[in-house]
């Protein structure tokens, strides 16, 4: 249990990170654009097979912790990483643990999650929003946490079999 916890909180970390030195405001988002921490949940399903409730249970303290550094939108992270989680868990169940799996995988959660975030935006009409604002951000999403969901796929590749639930292709 402590490895999974130590790649979300450096996901984390690295979030933080990367905001700080990435340009991130309306229309200068780098092709670079973080979500290291939703990659992270995604990934870490492999230690967590037959141990669903507590595979969710930190997905949702993940997502919390996320908000209070964040975004300052207490539990909006936290039920939109559990829906995620729970929506992966299903395909995880139905297609596999494999490398081009993961890079669909994190495409998909990375369309859900922004355009999940998208709609909440429009329902509260917090700041103007666009089809056009959100494959933007789609788009300059997913180089970024491609690349990083793949690394992290050959890290947890290499830690021995008797740590992970899931065989990894």
């Amino acid at each position: 249990m402590v490895i999974p916890i130590v790649i979300v909180v450096a996901s984390l970390f690295l979030d933080g990170l990367l905001t700080n030195y990435l340009p991130y405001s309306v229309g200068h988002l780098s092709i670079f654009t973080p979500l290291t921490t939703l990659v992270s949940i995604i990934l870490i399903y492999a230690f967590f097979r037959h141990k669903d409730k507590e595979y969710f249970i930190l997905v949702f303290i993940t997502g919390i912790v996320y908000d209070l550094f964040y975004t300052n939108l207490l539990f909006l992270d936290g039920f939109l990483f559990l829906l995620i989680a729970f929506l992966f868990t299903k395909l995880y169940k139905n297609t596999g643990f494999n490398i081009f799996w993961i890079v669909l995988d994190i495409m998909l959660a990375i369309i859900v999650y922004e355009s999940l975030f998208a709609l909440l935006i429009v329902m509260f009409n917090l700041v103007p929003m666009s089809f056009g604002r959100l494959f933007y951000k789609i788009s300059h999403s997913l180089l970024l946490n491609i690349i990083y969901g793949e690394i992290l796929y050959l890290i947890i590749k290499i830690i021995p079999k008797k740590y992970k639930q899931v065989m990894i292709n």
